[in-house]
């Protein structure tokens, strides 16, 4: 029998997270994870998951058949939740959950009543200039995913040729290091010891960590056995040139 009811994956862009949610989707046993409150918008929230609610209805209401579809999108019939929480959601979905369920202490308790009991998972990559670098290219070239035979799952723009851009790469490195900071002190702040995994660690044994993921949770571990990855690395020589000259620059100050 499952010990939680539902999981959060903590994390921020190009962290892993896109291959975690398949691989864990595709166990059949640990929900469908995804970013189902990725934008801070009710009105995208309300699109995303094809809600047409009277524009009467309580924002407490609202809220309730928001989350309700969530659940059912990210549960399926597993009787498991899987939520993908980027960081840059956090905020607005906190916001929210207040709203929803006012009568509690602190923001755990807040999530364990939308969700029952929560496994929180912490999804990092430990190496900020090579997750700075991947999501840098993947805003010029539009392309966010390819699966392993090199179809293209993701594009959100044409593509483009990229070019190095040391103040952008360095922004998106501060912000993702200040996501990894904002992460660790609120699981600190919520008396949280999440599930720690890196995304090294989960590129060299993808199912291995599944496997590591479902026994956390009380699930059958065999259910990662076969599991393959769904989606493939994009990062190539460009992705080391500006990875070693972005280094020199850091180390020149």
């Amino acid at each position: 029998m499952a010990k939680y009811q539902s999981y959060i994956i903590c994390t921020s862009p190009r962290s892993g997270s896109t291959l975690l949610c398949k691989l864990l989707a595709a166990t059949g046993i640990s929900g469908n994870p995804g970013s189902y409150f990725h934008r801070p918008s009710l009105s995208e929230w309300l699109s995303s998951f094809n809600l047409n609610l009277e524009p009467t209805l309580s924002e407490t209401d609202t809220l309730e058949a928001i989350f309700q579809a969530a659940i059912a999108k990210g549960s399926l019939d597993t009787g498991v939740f899987g939520l993908r929480l980027q960081r840059h959601s956090f905020d607005f979905f906190m916001e929210k959950l207040r709203i929803l369920h006012p009568g509690h202490a602190n923001d755990r308790e807040r999530v364990e009543a939308a969700f029952g009991r929560t496994l929180f998972i912490h999804l990092t990559r430990l190496d900020k200039v090579e997750q700075a670098v991947s999501c840098v290219k993947a805003e010029q070239t539009g392309l966010w995913h390819v699966a392993p035979d090199g179809t293209e799952l993701e594009r959100v723009a044409p593509a483009k040729e990229p070019v190095y851009d040391a103040a952008d790469i360095r922004a998106t490195y501060e912000r993702f290091a200040a996501f990894d900071l904002g992460w660790q002190n609120w699981f600190e702040e919520q008396g949280i010891a999440p599930l720690r995994i890196t995304y090294h660690a989960l590129s060299a044994d993808p199912a291995g960590h599944v496997r590591i993921i479902l026994e956390a949770l009380g699930l059958d571990g065999n259910a990662a056995n076969g599991v393959v990855p769904g989606v493939a690395k994009l990062a190539d020589a460009i992705n080391r040139d500006w990875v070693m000259r972005f280094r020199a620059e850091l180390d020149a100050g």
